[in-house]
Formats: structure tokens, C-alpha cells, sequence
């Protein structure tokens, strides 16, 4: 009786789950998100819009480069644009350094007043090609070294250009002011952007003279990376942009899938963006495809005819504009593919932090369906050919393609003729995928992600099973969507669930799985936007929750490769490395210093997390004698580190760091926990004994009143001791209850607009830690005190980038870091949960 209960309890969700309308979030979702994913695969196919609206502006990789989705729709011959912007066609008066390193002159010494105006003279000045700046920046040419440039650019103009448009186009950092014929047009703060375009207005185009100009500019480098370049332009007055923007209704980002929908004349659009990253598939969390599905509906009881257009271009696939491209179509099988990459190909060569892929293939494609079609050719006048006639231009021949993207854009555009639509509504799909070759240069080898299988699957036959496995793909999506709102909803509330949904994709994308010679899953991270490394240790400690919840086999690829590091006596030192190189080259530490105690509580707590969460100490039992090393290092160094980094490097080197001596004792109980569960009963005893002992001694030097210090020898500080909540979450009791009992009420008194401050020292904060810390609490109630000010951050910061995991908590302004996996970390509440059950 109880088994066909059971089976009628699942038949029915089942069927619940085929009634859903896979076109309509089944949440919907307050958080407004700083950045909103749209294409997430890995830390390359990585697109975001960092509008509120998705047609305020350009699609964009997390790094802020365009990479470009731009989609309109055809109602009964009016076009409507609800994604993206297109670029307007802008032939140069004179241009930037995209398209030709123009000649300027230059000095770095301050100039007379008088150094902006035409008939300044500069013969003395030093004469240079852009752009200038700084070593490893794009397209530099002349390189800037000291704290200020100023720059001359002359040039003649032999027409009238007061009636046309008159585009100013500039890259700045830092701060950056530009002048035309001696009158300031650009004055900036401290910031860096690249591309800014600026419409000159009827009073700045006057200044334009027949004959002699000159554009000069001036730029200070705070500190890090320096670079000028512009160019002016005028906008082509028979150039066809999609100038008709849909009316956004709604938006909502849930953990795997973008729900948009918009009013477009007299039917309604329904848009959903799908990375299906479920992490018990590994096959699918590999894959490098997503899909853009759509559904069109009418709004009256009429029937309207309609046309969907969808595109993307070449820059998917180079680090910048200037690389020269190559674009083909191809048939096979059935699906149309639309295929484009650098010509040159430097496979895993280009390594670093704020780069792009420069090779491999990025893929429009779908299946070759009656009124579908994906064509390549002219990014203007494949537009103009939809909007007038709701069709595409035939596709070039690759040899009538241009190569140069500086000059003349190729487009990559999908098309489908809806036809008659009425209040039923019709739907389809397009798909967008990257096949990289190879990704990881793994210790001197190449290495191929996991879905190729040893190059026994090639990216068609990946498309082909997508398409296949698109329909219960998006049921199972949407069914694990809604049980991780449940689950987090139960656990934290709904701005928890929220703010879990956003990090989800962000966590995962920033990794690329592989495998070793040994068959071993091997996840490596990327430590986006803050250095660029590769398999950092920690970077993976704080995004550990969310595997450990949903696949721990995937922690554990995060962790083998570090062994193998120390194990193949590559790595010497008694703690682990900090990294294994800098992404996509994994060939051992780059970093320049080591974490000691940081990196090896990191491994062993991780280790313990693994065991815990599995029932089994069998991966500790294969690395026993490296974690012996590791733990017998921190029983010396653990209970009162040296000055030296934690993984809060940015706060800089501190000497005798209460938090981090919690993560060594705490890694020494673990240790502990580890031998008992292997039998070994001696030693589990000898190390739970130390740990207690230990965390006696902490409480006694961290001791400070209402509160616990932030170092042993610093009176009146604080900080978090968001390295407790291991001892919380898995019930280990080695610290007195009663330190965890003073920190929460304390915290609550610490609290700014935006959050907790990390400690006594600075007003930013690091909202994976607030969340751990957030754990400590003994109730609900003050579980979301502390998470509510991470909401009201994200709900509210100005800096629109994916979600940075490092702000100030009176401005919600990132000093630095986006799109980082350590947003894992949000998921402890949820891991803390698991466990108690």
C-alpha cells in the first residue's frame, strides 16, 4: 500500500511538472540582480546584462568586453528590439587604435597652461603611436609608465560637419580629461572604461574647424593598469538600427534559468535564458551550450503575423576587436551551424585575469526547420533586411567575409517565421555554444574538457544530443530550480533563496572540468577579477558549500589536483600551494607568497567537509600521509600564526590572526574526526585532544570583553569568525559554546547599511563570510539580520557587474572582484541544514 502511495505521489508531481509553462518563471524573483546572467557555461562563455532592462544596452562578457545577443521580433511589419543594442555604424574622422595605431605627440612632464589649444607648440614633446599605456594592456604601442600623460593629436578637416553626428569615442585609466580645440568635453573621477561614446553637442561641434584640430587629452594612473585611446567619428545617415525597443515587464533569475518577458505592439514575448548545470550530470554541467527559447502570444483575439531574429558576432571568440576572424556555415545532420573564431588559433596560449578566449569556435545553431534560417553576412544589412522584409540576407561565402572586425563587423544572425500567431502562442528555440579544443594545459599537457570523453564526442554530435534533450532539459531545470527556492527558502527565508539563485550559475561557470591520465575529475577554477589564477585553494574553501550539497565529486576535483601537486614532490613545502598557475595553465604555484596556515587548514577542513557529508574518510585515507604533514604543521604553527596572508589578502599581512588560529584548530579536530572514522583511535584522540586544548588557550588570548579580538595583541579590535561555523555545522564541539554566544549579539552591533564590516580595521566587508558568519546564530531571526543588509548590496549597488563578493558596506561599491565562484559560499546555510538531518 505504501509503495503504490509513493507511486502515485510521483506520478502526480510528474505531471505537474509537464503542465508547467516552461515560458513563465514559477517564482517570481524581487531581487533586482547587479549583473543578470544570461549564457553561463564557463569563465569564457560567460554573458551578462548589467541593465535593469535587457534593451538599456550591449550584452556583455563578465569582464565588461561586448559580447554581443542582439534580439528583435517582427509584429505584422513593425520591428521591436528586446535584447541588446545594436552598434551604430560610425566611419572614423579620425580613428582609435582598433583600427590603425594613429601617431600623436606626448609627454609625461607637465606642460604650460596653454597645452590644449591649437597653436600650442609641441616640437619639443616626444612622438609616439597609440595607445598608450601600460605593459600588457591591449593595442599599447607606446608605453606609459609614470603617474601622468598628456597627449596632442592634430588633424585636418576639409568639410562642414555642423549638421551631421559627431561621436567622441574614448578608453581611459584612470582619471581623464579631454579636450577639442582647447575646450574640455571629458572630464572623469577615478575609474576605467573602455569605448565610452559621447555625442558631441551643437556648441562642441562648432569648435570642429575647416583645417587644423587638435584633440588633446590628460590622464592620471592612480594606481594598477594606465591607458588613453580615442578617435572621433560620424554616424552614417543611412545606417538601420532596430531603434524600437520592446517594453520590459518583467525579469527574474532563478538558479539555472532568465525569465523575461515584453509587450511588443499587440503580442506578448517570453524569453528564457537555460545553462543546465545540474551538477549530478556531469556530461551537462561540461557541455558549453545553453539555449534562448521564446514563445510569442497574442494580446487580442487577433492573429499577427511574426519573425524572431536573433544574433551574435565574432567578438564571442577574441580577446580583442583587432584579432583577425574567420566565419563559415555549415549543414550536418540535420542542424545549421553558424561557426566563427580567430584565425590564428593560440590554443591555451593566452593566460591571465581580465582576458577572453582567443581559440576555439563559438556557435550559433539550431535544427534546419521549416521557417527557420541562420545566415552570415553584413552587420547593418542583415538588420535591415529583417526589418523590412522579416527574412536574412543569404549567407556570404567565408572568402566574402571581412577578417577585420575593426573595419566591417560580421553578424551571426538566426531568424524563424512564426507565421500567424494568436492567443495559443508559438514557440521555438536557438542555441549557443563554444567548442574550445583543448582547455586546461594541465602540468605541460593539453588537456580536452569532459564532455569530449577523449575526443570521442565532437561538438556537433553535443549539439545534436541538446537538441535532442532539450525538452526534458528544460523540465529538469525548472523542476531543480524550484526545489533549490524551496530548500533555501526553508532554510533562510526568501532573500536568502534569492540571493542564493543569483550565485548559483556564478559559482559553478567559473570552473572547467576535466579529466587526468588516471581518469581523476579535475575542476579547476578561475580566480576571477582578482588575480587570475588558477586552482586556488582558497577560492575553492569558500565555494565548497554548494558542491559539498550538490556533488561532492566535483570538491574533490577541486582538491586532487593539490595533492598531486605535493605528492608528486613538485610542490616540497610542508602545507600546500596557493594555486596551480594562472588560467588555462596549470603547470604549478605563480602566486607570490604563500598562505601556510591559511591553505593548509583550507585542505584539511575541506577534506573533513567531504568525509562528513559522504559517511566515508576513503579520499582522506588515499592523501593520509600529506594530511599527516599538513596537520603536524599546523599543531606547530596553528594556534598563533607568524605575520603572514590569509585568504582575506587583500586586508594585507597580520601577525597573531584570531580568525585564521580558529581555522587551524579547527583543521586539527578535523584531522582528528578523519582517523577515527579510518579506525585509527590513537591518533583521533591525540588531535581532538590538542584541538580542545587549543580552543582553551584561544579563548583566553582572544579574549576582549563582549567579544572576541581580531589579533592576540590588539585590544579593542574585531572581526569575524566565520571559521567557526565548521564547528557549528558538524557539531564537533571544540570551542566553549559560550564564544560563539558572544560573537552573534555582537555582530548585530556591528552592522552598517550594507552589511557587516569583516573587521574593525575597514568598512568593506565579504559577503561569503557574512554569510557563514550568518550561520553562527542560534535562531532565525538573527540569521537574517545579518544576511539582509547582503540583499539590500545586491539590490542596490550602482556597480553593475556580476556579483561581487567584496563591498563597502556604507557605499555597496566593490573595491575590485566580480563574477568570482567563492559566492559558493551562500550556500552554507543550506549545507548546515543537510547535515542536521
Amino acid at each position: 500500500m505504501k509503495k503504490l502511495l509513493m507511486l502515485c505521489v510521483s506520478l502526480c508531481l510528474m505531471a505537474g511538472i509537464q503542465a508547467a509553462d516552461i515560458y513563465k518563471t514559477s517564482r517570481k524573483i524581487v531581487l533586482r540582480a547587479p549583473s543578470v546572467p544570461l549564457i553561463t557555461s564557463d569563465t569564457y562563455l560567460s554573458i551578462w546584462s548589467p541593465y535593469d532592462k535587457l534593451t538599456e544596452g550591449n550584452t556583455e562578457h563578465w569582464t565588461a568586453k561586448d559580447h554581443p545577443l542582439i534580439g528583435a521580433i517582427r509584429v505584422d511589419g513593425k520591428t521591436y528590439r528586446f535584447m541588446g543594442k545594436d552598434k551604430p555604424n560610425l566611419p572614423a574622422i579620425i580613428p582609435m587604435s582598433h583600427s590603425e595605431n594613429w601617431d600623436a605627440s606626448y609627454t609625461m612632464d607637465q606642460p604650460a597652461n596653454d597645452w590644449t589649444s591649437i597653436d600650442f607648440n609641441d616640437a619639443n614633446w616626444k612622438k609616439g603611436k597609440a595607445a598608450f599605456g601600460s605593459k600588457g594592456m591591449q593595442r599599447v604601442k607606446t608605453l606609459w609608465e609614470t603617474k601622468d600623460i598628456w597627449i596632442r593629436r592634430t588633424f585636418d578637416l576639409n568639410e562642414d560637419l555642423s549638421k551631421e553626428t559627431i561621436i567622441l569615442q574614448y578608453s581611459h585609466d584612470d582619471i581623464f580629461e579631454l579636450y577639442l580645440n582647447g575646450v574640455k568635453l571629458v572630464e572623469t573621477d577615478y575609474s576605467w572604461n573602455n569605448d565610452v561614446m559621447f555625442e558631441l553637442n551643437a556648441n562642441a561641434k562648432k569648435n570642429l574647424k575647416k583645417g587644423k584640430n587638435v584633440i588633446a587629452a590628460h590622464c592620471h594612473n592612480q594606481t594598477g593598469d594606465a591607458y588613453v585611446d580615442f578617435g572621433l567619428f560620424r554616424k552614417a545617415k543611412d545606417s538601420y538600427g532596430f531603434e524600437q525597443e520592446a517594453i520590459q515587464k518583467s525579469v527574474d533569475v532563478l538558479p539555472t534559468q532568465t525569465y523575461y518577458t515584453f509587450t511588443c505592439g499587440k503580442v506578448e514575448l517570453d524569453l528564457v535564458f537555460t545553462a543546465p548545470l545540474l551538477l549530478d550530470d556531469l556530461d551537462l554541467v561540461s557541455t558549453p551550450i545553453n539555449y534562448i527559447s521564446y514563445r510569442v502570444r497574442a494580446l487580442d483575439n487577433k492573429k499577427h503575423d511574426v519573425q524572431i531574429y536573433i544574433e551574435t558576432t565574432p567578438e564571442l571568440a577574441v580577446n580583442d576587436i583587432s584579432q583577425a576572424v574567420t566565419s563559415e556555415r555549415i549543414e550536418k545532420n540535420g542542424m545549421v551551424y553558424l561557426k566563427t573564431g580567430t584565425i590564428d588559433q593560440p590554443v591555451t596560449v593566452r593566460k591571465g585575469d581580465g582576458v577572453r578566449i582567443d581559440w576555439g569556435y563559438a556557435y550559433l545553431a539550431s535544427d534546419k526547420a521549416n521557417g527557420k534560417s541562420l545566415s552570415l553576412g553584413d552587420y547593418y544589412s542583415m538588420k535591415d533586411e529583417f526589418a523590412n522584409r522579416g527574412q536574412l540576407k543569404p549567407s556570404l561565402d567565408p572568402k566574402d567575409l571581412s577578417i577585420d572586425m575593426s573595419k566591417s563587423m560580421t553578424v551571426l544572425a538566426y531568424t524563424e517565421n512564426l507565421g500567424a500567431v494568436d492567443k495559443t502562442g508559438k514557440a521555438g528555440y536557438v542555441m549557443v555554444g563554444y567548442d574550445d579544443i583543448y582547455s586546461i594545459e594541465y602540468f605541460y599537457k593539453r588537456r580536452q574538457a569532459y564532455w569530449k570523453h577523449d575526443g570521442k564526442i565532437d561538438i556537433y554530435q553535443a549539439f545534436e544530443r541538446a537538441k535532442e534533450n532539450y525538452d526534458s532539459i528544460m523540465q529538469k531545470t525548472r523542476a531543480f530550480d524550484n526545489q533549490l527556492m524551496t530548500d533555501a527558502q526553508r532554510d533562510g527565508g526568501v532573500e536568502y533563496a534569492e540571493l542564493c539563485a543569483l550565485a548559483y550559475r556564478q559559482a559553478i561557470v567559473a570552473h572547467r572540468l576535466i579529466k587526468d591520465d588516471e581518469g581523476n575529475l579535475l575542476f579547476l577554477s578561475k580566480e576571477n577579477h582578482s588575480n587570475g589564477c588558477i586552482n586556488t585553494v582558497d577560492i575553492t574553501y569558500p565555494s565548497a558549500p554548494l558542491f559539498l550539497l550538490y556533488n561532492p565529486e566535483l570538491l574533490k576535483g577541486m582538491l586532487t589536483p593539490i595533492f598531486y601537486y605535493s605528492e608528486s614532490n613538485r610542490w616540497r613545502k610542508p602545507y600546500p600551494a596557493h594555486d596551480l598557475g594562472t588560467y588555462p595553465v596549470a603547470n604549478g604555484q605563480l602566486y607570490g607568497e604563500d598562505m601556510p596556515v591559511e591553505e593548509a587548514g583550507n585542505m584539511i577542513l575541506l577534506v573533513t567537509a567531504l568525509a562528513k557529508v559522504e559517511g566515508s574518510a576513503s579520499y582522506a585515507q588515499k592523501h593520509w600521509d600529506t594530511l599527516t604533514i599538513w596537520a603536524n604543521y599546523l599543531a606547530d604553527k596553528g594556534l598563533d600564526p607568524d605575520n603572514q596572508l590569509c585568504t582575506d589578502d587583500f586586508a594585507g599581512h597580520l601577525a597573531h590572526n584570531a580568525n585564521l588560529s580558529i581555522k587551524a584548530i579547527m583543521a586539527i579536530a578535523g584531522y582528528g574526526d578523519l582517523a577515527r572514522m579510518l579506525g585509527k583511535t590513537d591518533i583521533a584522540d591525540k588531535y581532538t585532544a590538542m584541538a580542545k586544548s587549543m580552543a582553551i588557550e584561544w579563548e583566553k588570548m582572544a579574549n576582549d570583553g563582549d567579544h572576541y579580538k581580531l589579533a592576540f595583541d590588539k585590544p579593542r579590535t574585531w572581526s569575524q569568525k566565520y571559521n567557526l561555523v565548521w564547528d557549528k555545522v558538524f557539531k564537533m564541539n571544540i570551542f566553549p559554546p559560550t564564544v560563539i554566544a558572544k560573537e552573534v549579539p555582537f555582530y548585530l552591533t556591528k552592522q552598517n547599511k550594507y552589511g557587516l564590516p569583516l573587521d574593525s580595521r575597514k568598512d568593506y566587508t565579504k559577503s561569503d563570510w557574512i554569510m557563514w558568519s550568518a550561520c553562527l546564530a542560534s535562531n532565525d531571526s538573527d540569521f537574517k539580520k545579518i544576511i539582509s543588509p547582503i540583499y539590500k548590496y545586491a539590490n542596490e549597488t550602482p556597480t553593475r557587474v556580476p556579483l561581487s563578493d567584496w563591498h563597502d558596506t556604507h557605499t555597496a561599491i566593490p573595491p575590485n572582484f566580480k563574477a568570482r565562484s567563492v559566492v559558493g559560499g551562500y550556500f552554507m546555510k543550506m549545507l548546515e541544514n543537510k547535515v542536521s538531518k
